[in-house]
């Protein structure tokens, strides 16, 4: 790497009708290997005419100041397509799981690359990425999709800087978001909608639900459960990998777990066992033993069952979110429910998944009511405010 000195500049004249002072100097920039460079640049300080050369070197000593106390940062030649395509795609991305890789792609491809791709690293700022997911609010993408496209950004130019191809600051953290708003409602199935759904499906869908439900599963965890994996003598469950797309791989971070396994689900895996012709591999397997798609058990099966019993919008998150809510009512607390779901943490499980029931709502507004009251109307003493006017902060 070259060495980084002091610089006084060159200053000359330039030009015949009106001559100019002009500062040249040597800037460091970073190729498109991610090494330093070094490039002769230049600048006009001024006309000849309006300045004396101790004038001149005075602005030039002040142009260099920043570059002198090193607080100049080498700039990127590379664009970030090529960036992309060079480092991110084969270096990232491999160490990432399959789900995961696929999006990224996806979203390089129809959102990144078409806005940035032509641009050097170095030019890319704040504003534009700011004005950037903005337009993709106003264009109808959901607060979830321009979160990951913020985040991904972010990784992006933290890999770069980590990488030597980018050396000033992260231009995607500070990017901000309007408000989240939930597009549409989470929804959780009763106990009463449970029975029905599990009532029109057949085998061996109903055994999968059955298994989201009681379990509080993920899809993929489902379809990737293997026999050797459930302990119908101890009635135990473990989480040791998952399906995507009809790939086999590792769970979600942190999602390898050990779960307690209901005696009524036991029951029922051990009628699917009966009737299972492979016995010493996936729980639920093709006719080829490979792992099924979850969008077409969705399309063919779960959403037509969803449909009939009423709850159109019954889905496989649906499930996860039945088995929070039925969990928090019947007692559990809520580590509990953040080690069956295999969340990292616990404010996903309370927020997202479960979900208040208004009779059970009320129920507990009762009972609170109870201890308060013992079942009389609350008197009013002289001297007192009634508790109803207290003010609740």
């Amino acid at each position: 790497m070259a060495r980084r000195r002091y610089q006084t500049g060159s200053i000359r004249k330039r030009g015949k009708r009106r001559p100019v002072w002009e500062l040249q100097w040597w800037a460091d920039y970073l190729t498109a290997e991610g090494k330093i460079g070094r490039k002769r640049e230049s600048s006009i300080l001024g006309y000849v005419a309006d300045l004396t050369r101790k004038q001149a070197q005075k602005l030039a000593a002040e142009q260099l100041l920043p570059l002198n106390q090193g607080k100049l940062t080498p700039m990127a030649t590379v664009t970030f397509g090529d960036f992309i395509e060079r480092f991110f795609v084969p270096n990232a991305l491999p160490t990432l799981k399959q789900s995961t890789r696929k999006r990224y792609r996806s979203t390089i491809n129809f959102h990144l690359k078409p806005a940035f791709g032509h641009k050097r690293l170095c030019d890319i700022s704040t504003l534009e990425i700011q004005t950037f997911v903005l337009s993709k609010f106003d264009s109808g993408s959901g607060w979830e999709v321009c979160n990951h496209l913020r985040n991904l950004m972010s990784k992006i130019f933290a890999n770069a800087k980590k990488w030597g191809h980018f050396a000033g600051d992260n231009p995607a953290s500070g990017i901000d978001l309007p408000e989240k708003v939930a597009v549409h409602e989470r929804t959780a199935l009763t106990r009463e909608q449970v029975q029905r759904l599990l009532g029109v499906l057949q085998e061996p869908v109903r055994t999968m639900v059955s298994v989201g439900i009681l379990a509080g599963l993920r899809v993929g965890e489902i379809l990737g459960l293997r026999w050797q994996d459930v302990d119908l003598l101890n009635l135990s469950l473990r989480i040791q990998q998952a399906a995507y797309r009809g790939a086999l791989g590792s769970p979600k971070t942190g999602s390898k777990r050990t779960l307690p396994l209901p005696e009524s689900l036991a029951e029922a895996l051990r009628r699917h066992y009966e009737t299972s012709t492979q016995r010493d591999g996936l729980v639920f397997p093709t006719r080829t033993g490979g792992p099924y798609s979850d969008t077409n058990l969705l399309a063919r099966h779960l959403k037509p069952a969803g449909k009939q019993i009423g709850t159109p919008w019954a889905g496989w998150h649906t499930l996860r979110r039945t088995h929070a809510t039925l969990l928090s009512q019947a007692g559990a607390s809520p580590k509990d429910a953040q080690a069956q779901l295999g969340h990292a943490h616990i404010s996903t499980t309370m927020d997202v998944y479960t979900q208040p029931t208004p009779d059970h709502q009320r129920a507990a507004v009762e009972r609170m009511s109870q201890l308060v009251t013992n079942g009389d109307e609350l008197a009013v003493s002289h001297g007192e405010s009634p508790l109803g006017s207290l003010i609740i902060q």
